[in-house]
């Protein structure tokens, strides 16, 4: 479609490119994409989790494993080692995939 512009002179509109949609995904194909690798979990309370994310289901309930536990407590963070988690998704506030955890 053409139109002219201030100039008297008309300009062409293009589409934007098709990859554009091809780069959005829903949550769930986005979580699900991560299966296998490690993600950063945030906790709505004062706990953060890394691990190989295993397992997840349509409420966001996850397991992971190789896991490693970050509590942020008076004393300090406090850090413990786990082989495997099941995380309620209820309680994740937010993930990162990839993630290594807090710094």
């Amino acid at each position: 479609m053409s139109a002219p512009n201030s100039s008297g002179s008309t300009t062409t509109a293009t589409a934007a490119p098709a990859v554009a949609a091809s780069i959005h995904q829903l949550p769930l194909e986005l979580i699900d994409s991560c299966i296998g690798s490690k993600i950063w979990v945030v906790m709505k309370s004062e706990k953060e989790f890394t691990g190989t994310l295993k397992y997840f289901d349509d409420y966001v309930n996850m397991v992971l494993e190789d896991v490693t536990e970050f509590e942020n407590t008076p004393e300090g963070r406090k850090t413990t080692k786990l082989e495997q988690i099941l995380l309620n998704g209820n309680n994740i506030c937010m993930l990162i995939p990839g993630g290594d955890g807090p710094q």
